[in-house]
């Protein structure tokens, strides 16, 4: 019987999880070729939960399932202590592209999104950590922690979830926050693939700065139906109100700052019923996206006063119901620097950069205002994220090096009585308390 060492340095460490991940590839990629081929959509990723729960068990990782209706949450115990808890987040959804190859026949769901790589990705840190023994040497916790809903589509769908009081809010990190599945998290890692040019023949990580938040809206107009020939004068025409309505959005875009980013963009859910009957019943969805919360909620308020005077054109009635979204990224700059010195470690610094803002949106900013949170991009794609060319090209760097990134960052953080994560926390404050952020939240329901 050979006894485990006293100890070991943080390197030789490092290194005996990496060639651990790398010699678990095998693994790794059937697991996110797994998910691949079947993909679900948010709140409904119950095959996705089985894998997820599946490979769990086989490590002998201990887990709580059906945790905002499908999440699945492990923790690796530090064998030097629990100072600490580092979420390694994975997210369960797909997004829905009926045009991709591999799109779900039936629900037009895809994982052109990159998430199932990132399910691959955390199980591949708990493979290397166990593998390797690493937890024996580190004073924290490790929270691989699967999260259902990040994409925020089937509006409709899930605010019925809302009213029958299975959720509370559209996006899972929301769910599982006002849940308190993150009470015992203090900080998180997760990654998202990127497309790569066609002219670069090998990927990169770039680590994200900030990106746009967003409030949802649902928005129907109401108006009279009739006859579309013989007496149109007789009805008030709902499509044409929602028309008005985006003309006057298009009329005020120039007052938007180009220094909060806003976004607006919206999609016809309804139309009307009959080419032949005035549409009496119009509806749509949107996002209004911002950089930043104040502008975000004043962008909001304006957009919305051009939306109802579309309405007030045609004498029709205009229903706006927002709904809390997601707030803006804001990546943490220790882990951020951690994170970059890692991964020049594993793929030369040739080939990692810091990205600009990003004007797309994620639940990871909610997450973002209330703990350190690092979300790094991974270039190793072809063609469009969400698009039906989506195509990972390299394996190596969407399964195994954003793994060993994040492993090697848990083990930098946790090592030597997580001397280093406490440098971190004892001058992090969050942008919100969760007692804010719920407020912030709640105030959507009024």
């Amino acid at each position: 019987m050979t006894s485990k060492p006293i100890n070991i340095s943080k390197e030789e460490l490092k290194k005996r999880v990496c060639d651990a991940i790398q010699a678990r590839k095998p693994d790794i990629t059937a697991l996110a070729e797994a998910i691949w081929s079947e993909p679900e959509l948010g709140y409904k990723e119950t095959k996705t939960a089985k894998k997820v729960e599946d490979a769990f068990s086989k490590l002998g990782v201990p887990f709580k399932n059906k945790l905002a209706l499908t999440g699945v949450k492990g923790r690796l115990k530090g064998g030097r202590g629990s100072k600490y808890s580092i979420a390694v987040i994975g997210e369960l959804d797909a997004i829905l592209c009926p045009d991709h190859p591999a799109a779900n026949e039936v629900s037009g769901a895809a994982h052109c999104c990159g998430h199932n790589a990132q399910i691959a990705n955390m199980m591949a840190v708990t493979m290397g950590l166990i593998d390797a023994g690493a937890m024996d040497f580190l004073a924290g916790d490790v929270v691989p922690f699967a999260v259902p809903a990040e994409e925020y589509v089937e509006i409709t769908y899930r605010s019925r979830l809302i009213d029958e009081e299975k959720i509370k809010y559209i996006g899972g990190k929301p769910e599982l926050i006002s849940r308190g599945e993150f009470d015992d998290v203090d900080m998180a890692l997760q990654i998202h693939l990127t497309p790569v040019p066609k002219e670069r023949k090998n990927g990169f990580i770039e680590l994200s700065t900030t990106s746009n938040g967003f409030i949802g809206k649902l928005i129907k107009y109401k108006g009279e139906a009739a006859h579309a020939a013989a007496a149109p004068h007789a009805g008030v025409n709902a499509l044409n109100a929602a028309m008005m309505g985006l003309m006057g959005v298009h009329a005020i875009r120039e007052t938007f700052q180009d220094k909060d980013h806003i976004r607006f963009h919206p999609i016809i859910t309804q139309g009307g019923d009959l080419v032949n009957v005035i549409p009496s019943d119009v509806r749509m969805e949107s996002y209004v996206r911002a950089g930043n919360v104040p502008a975000m909620v004043d962008a909001n308020e304006r957009i919305n006063r051009a939306l109802e005077a579309g309405a007030m054109a045609v004498g029709a009635n205009c229903e706006i119901k927002d709904l809390p979204g997601y707030l803006p990224l804001n990546n943490n700059p220790t882990l951020n620097k951690l994170l970059g010195e890692n991964a020049e470690d594993l793929i030369g610094k040739e080939n990692v950069w810091t990205a600009p803002h990003m004007t797309g949106s994620t639940d990871t900013g909610d997450l973002s205002h209330l703990m350190p949170v690092s979300h790094p991009w991974i270039g190793s794609i072809r063609g469009q994220l969400h698009g039906k060319d989506y195509v990972v090209f390299d394996e190596e760097m969407a399964y195994i090096r954003p793994a060993q990134m994040m492993a090697c960052t848990i083990i930098d953080l946790l090592y030597d009585d997580a001397k280093a994560a406490d440098d971190l926390m004892k001058d992090y404050k969050p942008l919100m308390s969760k007692a804010e952020y719920l407020s912030f939240l709640s105030g959507f329901d009024k």
